[in-house]
């Protein structure tokens, strides 16, 4: 057996994080700044220069909603007249952050990298007020002569099929209600005790974000004001308020800097600033929504939480912090149920406030988190932490597994096509696209206007064979209204398709 060689294990050595509030779009960084800033800043906690940035061999940026530049990753480099040999640019995902962090660990155990950069940034809030002022923002084009050109990692694959785009289901804040209502059947919970039980949890998670230095509401607020539609807190889709809802609108930037123990100790990084990645997995479910299994649980979360503490060689009771995807309430609850770790658990699920309360800067939140758990982890020595990156709908899983002690093995990760093919071997419902006949609810929502009116029921089921169906919900307000009023999951009715889409009208 070789000799194992403690210089190449992955190490994270720094992390920085920037928000800016209520800038005058004329002066307001741009992503482009923002993630500058955020590496420097990472420098800066790695007790490194802005120079040594130029020694940098990779660059990685998560994937830009808000600001379309030329070469990301290359006018970022540009910035630290750094000339990596791998430039990458991520494509769509809440999960991309702590994947790349899980394949740059893996290139730098093998030697392929040496010293690399992983930022991300959006400035959705500042281009918001632009708009509403009608000023004019005239940010860079990213632009970057003389880099190689980058790498595009991951798929662009769109996260809904034309059949759930014909009844509504395109957007998380339509999506992510329906896991939310099954989760509530499986439970047993009523329609009123599971308001509370969700005020409850996202109001946990508020006095986590009440004391975060870059949180962008650093607010602490009651599971009643949380839970309770009002005219600041409108329904959205039931049973989501407007306060549990991820807010994209932040301008928010983060990166990491990680490298070989061998190059942290050339470049003179304390060795109290370094964090290890002891176990990461990458793993997705059914691609469509419904192709989905259930909606109360997630296989893929399963297995990738199984890998990641297999490599690692811990058990989820000796975790102290993590950090839960936390985009909307139920990511937070399956991911958990997923850990095995009960409801009435004492340790907080985020570090950082999730989402709703902290911020959701796009794919770029994740970013965030792993620097916060940096932080806490140095504070905590020996103490371990989880993190979790979702994409699309509950569909793309990335986890990672930090700590401030060395790992006493090298860093191996197994390829994640060796664990996700027992997903992709999971029997899949088959879909009805032109349901008739009798029909019961497995989960449904209801769509409400920005005025708090309902507008739209979707409505996922099955048949009396098995099949599954998606279908809409007869577009009456009052009948829509009722059924937040009175449990529908399980209630049977009619379906038929009309006029290209289908409609169940419950009995």
């Amino acid at each position: 057996m070789a000799e194992f060689n403690e210089d190449r294990i992955p190490v994270l050595i720094g992390g920085g994080q920037v928000t800016q509030r209520e800038a005058d779009p004329k002066e307001a960084l741009e992503p482009l700044g923002l993630m500058a800033t955020a590496a420097q800043r990472a420098a800066e906690d790695a007790e490194l220069r802005n120079v040594e940035l130029a020694q940098l061999d990779l660059v990685a940026v998560v994937n830009i909603l808000g600001w379309s530049y030329a070469h990301p990753p290359g006018a970022l480099a540009a910035r630290f007249q750094a000339k990596p040999r791998h430039l990458w640019y991520s494509t769509l995902g809440g999960n991309t952050p702590q994947w790349l962090v899980n394949e740059i660990a893996a290139r730098i155990a093998t030697g392929e990298v040496r010293f690399a950069l992983l930022a991300g940034a959006e400035a959705l809030a500042t281009l918001q007020r632009a708009r509403r002022a009608k000023v004019p923002v005239q940010w860079s084009t990213g632009e970057a002569p003389g880099q190689v050109a980058p790498v595009i990692l991951g798929s662009n694959r769109p996260g809904s099929n034309d059949i759930e785009m014909a009844h509504g289901m395109t957007l998380p804040v339509v999506v992510y209600p329906l896991f939310e209502n099954a989760l509530r059947a499986h439970y047993g919970h009523s329609l009123e005790g599971h308001r509370r039980y969700l005020g409850e949890l996202c109001a946990r998670m508020t006095r986590v974000a009440a004391t975060h230095p870059h949180a962008w509401f650093p607010v602490q607020r009651s599971a009643e004001e949380i839970a309770t539609p009002s005219r600041e807190n409108r329904m959205v889709s039931y049973p989501y308020t407007k306060y549990m809802n991820a807010i994209i609108e932040v301008d928010q930037g983060a990166a990491l800097l990680l490298t070989s123990v061998g190059y942290a100790k050339e470049l003179g990084v304390p060795r109290h600033r370094w964090v290890y990645l002891w176990g990461c997995a990458d793993t997705q479910d059914h691609w469509f929504v419904s192709e989905r299994v259930n909606y109360w649980s997630s296989p893929a979360i399963r297995i990738a939480v199984h890998e990641a503490l297999r490599m690692a060689g811990w058990s989820v009771n000796e975790v102290e912090f993590f950090d839960l995807y936390s985009c909307f309430p139920c990511a937070v609850q399956i991911g958990r149920d997923a850990l095995g770790i009960s409801m009435d658990d004492p340790r907080p699920l985020t570090v950082t406030g999730g989402l709703p309360y902290f911020g959701g800067p796009g794919n770029n939140y994740v970013t965030h988190s792993i620097a916060t758990m940096l932080d806490l982890l140095r504070r905590h020595p020996g103490k371990r932490g989880l993190v979790s990156g979702l994409g699309w709908y509950i569909t793309k899983h990335s986890m990672g597994l930090y700590s401030t002690d060395p790992p006493p093995r090298p860093f191996v990760r197994r390829d994640p096509a060796a664990y996700q093919q027992e997903i992709d071997c999971m029997a899949r419902p088959e879909l009805a696209l032109r349901p008739c006949g009798r029909g019961k609810v497995e989960t449904y929502t209801i769509v409400h206007d920005r005025e708090g009116v309902p507008v739209r029921g979707i409505v996922i089921g099955r048949l009396a064979d098995g099949h599954r169906f998606l279908a809409n919900l007869p577009a009456d307000a009052s009948a829509l209204a009722r059924w937040e009023q009175e449990e529908l999951i399980g209630v049977e009715g009619e379906v038929k398709n009309q006029d290209h889409v289908n409609l169940f009208v419950p009995d």
